[in-house]
């Protein structure tokens, strides 16, 4: 068990959603090569897995296809089923990255969750497949 930090966050809240089921992410065949696609969600909800507080974002996610395209009606469903879920908005960000990569293989897909002020304070999360290289933390 992790030590939480002096505000009382441990390991369940920076881990929290990472793992939890999701609708399927379905796909259809590319037609074209090298070509962007670009989709806006400017009503993308989630929950605070510490406060239990709402979070409200504008998600843009683009990507060049390879063979597969995400089918929309899925995705929506996919983004839906955000409403509920108990997570950071780092890791939605990070975990919609990776599951648009498992799903669809594209040649190169970013997502950049804008976060609505809470406290004063607005996020944008931006992550981007293929991943850079990690870096090593300063000592």
């Amino acid at each position: 068990m992790s030590k939480a930090t002096p505000h009382g966050y441990g390991e369940e809240h920076a881990k929290a959603g990472l793992k939890a089921p999701l609708p399927e992410l379905e796909t259809w065949p590319n037609q074209f090569p090298g070509y962007e696609i670009r989709i806006e969600i400017p009503e993308y909800t989630s929950v605070c897995p510490k406060t239990g507080l709402p979070d409200f974002a504008t998600l843009a996610i683009a990507y060049s296809p390879g063979r597969l395209c995400v089918e929309l009606k899925s995705l929506k469903e996919y983004l839906l089923a955000y409403r509920n879920l108990g997570i950071f908005y780092e890791n939605a960000v990070n975990r919609i990255l990776e599951d648009m990569v498992r799903s669809c293989r594209p040649v190169w897909c970013r997502v950049e969750g804008d976060f609505r002020p809470r406290g004063g304070l607005s996020s944008r999360i931006v992550a981007s497949w293929p991943r850079p290289a990690r870096r090593r933390s300063p000592r």
